[in-house]
């Protein structure tokens, strides 16, 4: 029965999720536009709204493995779709993303990306946006917290591939932090596009972090491998299986007494 019902309940999540973004918008702008540290209070509380109404609405769980980093760190993360931000934003205790220039004009979304320190990002020449994403980084360097970058640029659907950009590896390099790889197995619930959200148990797992002043290209194949095994690891795990491999033996995402409780 729920399954039948399940377009129907994520089409009900989906206006529901933008109604409460406009709704906690109009609570919390006010105080933000004086005071800057509440944009993280407000994203932190939008985001949190999210998992507990996909919880409840989708039979959709979600989990956060690992330690999650508090300090200046810089945090390199698998991008399946919308909801591993969500989950990310959730935790993260002053996260500040960098992102492509034309979210600067989404409503509510660019406005407050910007208040919590989020670096835009032209993709346009691939030389000149790496030299003005370096010099915007060093610009925004004053707000500490956490920066999230997407080593591949965009989001990837579960068993995709796509290069990792040497960008990330080159603001590791400026930066001298230690960088936090993320994996995760969102998109095997909340796909890319289109508005079915499956039930199931969507996980972010932050994995050790890879010390600071390996050369760029050695740092560039430790956080591709160790964020393709584990993102492989989760997605395994949800009962996704590649194309030409075998599934996996029946570990369905879906709810079990067993399974740990998500972090809030």
């Amino acid at each position: 029965m729920r399954r039948a019902l399940q377009p129907a309940l994520s089409l009900a999540f989906i206006v529901q999720m933008y109604a409460a973004m406009a709704l906690m918008a109009l609570w919390f702008t006010p105080i933000v536009l004086f005071r800057r540290e509440a944009a993280f209070d407000a994203v932190h509380s939008y985001c949190r709204w999210v998992r507990f109404t996909a919880r409840h609405m989708l039979g959709l769980r979600s989990e956060v493995r690992g330690p999650v980093p508090a300090g200046e760190v810089l945090v390199a993360a698998k991008h399946q779709s919308f909801f591993d931000i969500i989950i990310l934003v959730s935790v993260l205790p002053r996260p500040k993303f960098i992102m492509k220039k034309e979210l600067v004009r989404a409503p509510i979304l660019g406005w407050y990306a910007l208040r919590i320190g989020c670096i835009p990002v032209d993709r346009g020449k691939r030389g000149r946006a790496i030299e003005r994403m370096k010099a915007d980084v060093a610009r925004g360097a004053a707000n500490p917290g956490q920066l999230v970058i997407y080593p591949q640029g965009t989001r990837v659907a579960p068993g995709a591939h796509l290069p990792y950009k040497v960008g990330t590896g080159l603001l590791y390099e400026q930066l001298g932090q230690p960088c936090v790889p993320v994996a995760c197995n969102v998109g095997v619930f909340w796909p890319r596009r289109g508005l079915w959200r499956k039930p199931g148990l969507a996980v972010i797992e932050f994995l050790p972090a890879i010390p600071p002043g390996r050369p760029v290209a050695a740092f560039m194949t430790a956080l591709e491998s160790a964020v393709e095994a584990a993102s492989d690891r989760l997605m395994a795990e949800a009962g996704f299986a590649a194309a030409g491999t075998a599934s996996p033996p029946d570990r369905d995402a879906r709810a079990r007494p067993s399974d740990p409780p998500p972090r809030r």
